[in-house]
């Protein structure tokens, strides 16, 4: 269900996954604002109308998974999608163990973000 009122949130520190994952995004109908790292996501003013945060596991400084244990320490309560060039097998069940809707692996197909935004906005 696309809805233009579901801003999704890229939280990415690859400037073309920034300046790619925004442009499908609004092809597929949702709003979105990208973030070059976690603090910038964090100090943002949209925290509270993010309906979705695509997230990147390995950044700089704060990574993804830092990230969404700081969003849950703070009560933010926004479905989390990683995304990541890191091919470690152990990655994703611990990732959806720890509560994010999926962890999808770079390239990410756009028929696995769609089900996972969808999940991800039925969740919220």
């Amino acid at each position: 269900m696309k809805d233009k009122r579901s801003l999704v949130a890229v939280v990415d520190d690859d400037s073309s996954v920034r300046e790619a994952l925004p442009d499908l995004l609004k092809e597929l109908g949702y709003s979105s604002k990208a973030f070059p790292s976690a603090e910038a996501f964090l100090s943002s003013s949209v925290i509270n109308e993010t309906r979705c945060l695509i997230l990147d596991v390995a950044m700089r400084d704060m990574t993804g998974p830092e990230l969404h244990r700081e969003l849950i320490r703070r009560q933010q309560a926004i479905p989390v999608i990683f995304i990541t060039a890191v091919a470690d097998k152990a990655l994703r069940p611990r990732l959806l163990a720890e509560g994010a809707v999926d962890c999808l692996f770079k390239p990410v197909s756009e028929q696995a973000l769609i089900a996972a935004l969808q999940t991800a906005l039925r969740v919220n």
